[in-house]
């Protein structure tokens, strides 16, 4: 969606659909960056005001509109058998893949061609690109309220190791690739080796990994006598290169997968 306002008639059903289709985002990318669409995350707020708690098939209780996806044919979403849930107003573009248990949750955009792979989380209105892949247990954190905040991004192409976690709009570049285990928030800080700088965000202007980045989990030491004399050491995230052909080679989907 690019532009600035929402249709007002895009309430309960039809405002799902059209998150499902992708005709409407939370957040979408511009020439100038990403644009926030506060109008539509709090549209999603009022849809859970208005609504009232009922029970659903399978033994679920939610608000009355929000049932979980199915997907056809058409839609040429994989999604595997297993405890997995999709719930209504996510969009999955063309040739998702969904490896159970995983779960998708209201607002969310996961772009054509990615991976989601067991017990990974997207969380509420978190904006996933094209060819992306979530390994296993990796946690794409929600950010829904306020309206206003950038939700979490991950662009096109990244690659997002097993236990990781992506928390506070933080914004993960194209073809970025985060190590299992690293986790950041919008204050984490990240140190780039290879351009001896700092990278730091704050909670109004999230951190920004850059595109092609290979992030590794690091320590740092912690300030002040009591910390050194017992070798603390707290946690911060490295840029350890940018992505070459081995990296390419080592984070490879497997066809046999699709």
């Amino acid at each position: 969606m690019t532009s600035k306002t929402l249709d007002p008639k895009l309430r309960g059903d039809a405002l799902l659909e059209a998150l499902e289709s992708g005709e409407v985002r939370a957040a979408s990318p511009s020439p100038n960056g990403w644009v926030v669409h506060a109008e539509v995350k709090a549209a999603i707020l009022d849809l859970f005001r208005e609504h009232d708690i009922v029970d659903m098939p399978g033994g679920f209780r939610d608000k009355a509109p929000l049932r979980v996806r199915t997907f056809d044919e058409a839609s040429r979403v994989r999604l595997v058998p297993g405890g997995s849930a999709v719930r209504r107003g996510a969009h999955l573009g063309h040739g998702v893949v969904c490896m159970p248990p995983m779960y998708v949750n209201i607002g969310a955009f996961v772009g054509e061609g990615s991976m989601i792979d067991s017990h990974a989380l997207v969380g509420t209105c978190a904006q996933i690109g094209a060819g992306v892949h979530l390994s296993a247990a990796a946690q794409i954190g929600g950010v829904l309220e306020p309206a206003g905040a950038s939700p979490v991004i991950v662009e096109d192409g990244a690659f997002i190791g097993g236990g990781t976690g992506v928390y506070e709009g933080v914004r993960v570049g194209a073809r970025a690739v985060l190590a299992a285990g690293v986790i950041l928030t919008a204050t984490t800080p990240v140190f780039d080796l290879m351009n001896e700088r700092e990278l730091r965000g704050t909670s109004d202007e999230p951190l920004v990994i850059p595109p092609d980045a290979v992030v590794v989990p690091g320590t740092r030491p912690a300030g002040g006598d009591f910390a050194r004399e017992r070798g603390l050491s707290l946690s911060c995230a490295v840029i350890v290169k940018y992505r070459d052909a081995r990296t390419d080679a080592a984070t490879a989907l497997e066809d046999a997968l699709r």
